[in-house]
C-alpha cells in the first residue's frame, strides 16, 4: 500500500504528533508499506526523495512553534501525484491538513484522520484569554465539522476522545481507537548506554544519592506542572533528597520559574531546556519517577516511554492515560495533592514495590509498539479504500445516466 501522511509537525520538531507521525511512519514500513509524509518546514519549499519527506513552507501560529501553511504549490501537488497514494491519512485539521483535502478532492483518494489535538484548551495562546466562550465553541465547530464531513474514517488514540466525539460533539459517524505506537526497544535499559545517562546527571548537578521527580512535556498553563511544582516543598520535607528535573520548553516558563521562587525551591529544580528527541530515552533514565498532572492530553505518549524505560509514573487520574496504566499495577494515579503525595512517598520508601511497578510497566509498554499500531491503522485504510472505491464507481454510473 502506498500512504501518504499529512502532519504539521514532524522531526526535527518535537511533540506528541510529530512522535505519532514519525512512529507511525517506521511501523508502516516495517511491514512493507511505501510511506510519504507532506509537512511544514521553518523556511524554504524541500523535498528529499530518498526519505520520502516533502516541506512546505509554513508562518508561525503563535501557538508554542507550531507553524501552519496556506502556501499549495504547484510543485507540491505534481510531487504528491507522482507517489500515486493508495489513502492520505492527516493528522491536522488545519494547514496541511486543508491541503490534504484539495490534493485528495484533485486525485481522487479517501482520507483517513487522526484526532491528535483537544483544541478547546489551546485556543487561549491565540485569544490570549478573550472571547473564551465563544473560541471554544468555534473550536469545537471546526473540530467537528473536519471530523464528520471531511473525511472517511475518522481515529482518535483514546476513549476519552472517542467519548468526547461520540456524547460532547454527538458525532454518529464510526470512530475507530488506535492508540499511539511507540519505538519502546529504544527506551529498554539493555538500549541504553549508561554513560551518557551519567554525563546527562553531571550536566544538571545531579549525584547519585537524588531521588529524581521526571517530567517531559511543553511547558503550557494545560500541563498543569504549577500542581507538581506547589506540592514539591512538602515532599522535600519527607525526602531530603527530592529533585525534580523538567524537560522541554514552552510560554508557561518564565510563570514557573516565579512559583519556584515564591516556593523558595530554585535549588532543587532543574529545567534542561527543549531536548533532541533521540535524547529522550537517555532522560528518561535520570529519573526514579515519572510525574504529570495534565488532564489535556489525548493519550500521554511521554507516559507510555517513560514506562519503556522501566520508571514508575504517578499520573493524574485522567481518562487519557486509562488506556494504559492500570492504578496500582504498573503506575499509580491520583485525584488530590493528598494522593500525589502519598503515591510518591510510597515509591520512595517501599523499594520492593517500585521495582514491582517498574517491571509490569515495561511488559505493559510493549503492548504499545510501532507495529501493532501500524497493523492496526492499516485495517482502517482498507476500510477507507474499500468504501471510497465503492463509492466513486457508483457516483460514476450516475453521472453517466445523468448525461443520457
Amino acid at each position: 500500500m502506498r500512504i501518504g501522511l499529512f502532519s504539521d509537525t514532524f522531526p526535527p520538531f518535537t511533540d506528541g504528533v510529530s512522535t505519532s507521525v514519525l512512529m507511525l511512519k517506521r511501523g508502516l514500513e516495517k511491514i512493507g508499506h511505501d510511506v510519504f509524509v507532506v509537512t511544514v518546514n521553518p523556511e524554504s519549499f524541500k523535498y528529499k526523495e530518498e526519505d520520502n519527506v516533502l516541506r512546505i513552507p509554513g508562518i508561525k501560529t503563535g501557538i508554542y512553534q507550531y507553524r501552519l501553511t496556506g502556501l499549495y504549490p504547484i510543485k507540491a501537488q505534481a510531487i504528491i501525484k507522482s507517489w500515486k497514494l493508495d489513502v492520505i491519512h492527516t493528522h491536522t485539521e488545519f494547514g496541511i491538513g486543508t491541503f490534504a483535502r484539495i490534493v485528495a478532492r484533485k486525485l481522487n483518494i479517501p482520507v483517513v484522520h487522526t484526532y491528535h489535538t483537544m483544541y478547546e484548551e489551546y485556543m487561549h495562546y491565540i485569544t490570549k484569554g478573550h472571547f473564551d466562550t465563544a473560541s471554544r465553541k468555534f473550536a469545537q465547530y471546526l473540530t467537528m465539522f473536519y471530523c464528520d464531513k471531511t473525511v472517511k474514517e475518522l481515529i482518535v488514540p483514546t476513549r476519552k476522545t472517542y467519548d468526547l466525539f461520540k456524547e460532547k460533539y454527538n458525532i454518529q459517524r464510526t470512530v475507530h481507537i488506535i492508540p499511539t505506537g511507540i519505538d519502546v526497544d529504544r527506551f529498554h535499559k539493555e538500549n541504553i548506554n549508561i554513560k551518557d545517562v551519567e554525563t546527562i546527571k553531571n550536566e544538571l548537578g545531579l549525584k547519585k544519592s537524588d531521588f529524581v521527580l521526571l517530567f517531559i512535556g511543553r511547558l503550557g498553563k494545560e500541563k498543569n506542572i504549577d500542581f507538581i511544582l506547589n506540592n514539591f516543598k512538602n515532599l522535600k520535607k519527607q525526602i531530603p533528597t527530592l529533585k525534580f528535573v523538567i524537560v522541554g520548553a514552552g510560554p508557561y516558563l518564565d510563570t514557573l520559574k516565579e512559583i519556584i521562587d515564591k516556593e523558595n525551591i530554585e535549588n532543587d529544580v532543574i529545567f534542561t531546556g527543549r531536548v533532541q528527541y533521540t535524547q529522550i530515552p537517555n532522560y528518561c533514565h535520570i529519573a526514579d519517577i515519572f510525574v504529570t498532572a495534565s488532564t489535556t492530553e489525548t493519550q500521554g505518549l511521554t507516559v507510555i516511554e517513560a514506562m519503556s524505560a522501566s520508571k514508575p509514573v504517578v499520573c493524574a487520574n485522567d481518562e487519557s492515560f486509562k488506556l494504559v496504566i492500570t492504578d496500582g499495577q504498573d503506575g499509580l494515579f491520583f485525584d488530590n495533592e493528598k494522593e500525589y503525595e502519598h503515591n510518591i512517598l510510597k515509591l520512595y520508601k517501599d523499594k520492593e514495590f517500585r521495582e514491582r511497578i517498574s517491571i509490569q510497566a515495561v511488559l505493559t509498554s510493549n503492548r504499545f509498539g510501532i507495529e501493532a499500531y501500524a497493523r492496526s491503522a492499516t485495517e482502517v485504510y482498507k476500510i477507507a479504500i474499500s468504501g471510497y472505491k465503492s463509492k466513486s464507481i457508483i457516483e460514476k454510473i450516475k453521472k453517466i445516466f445523468k448525461r443520457k
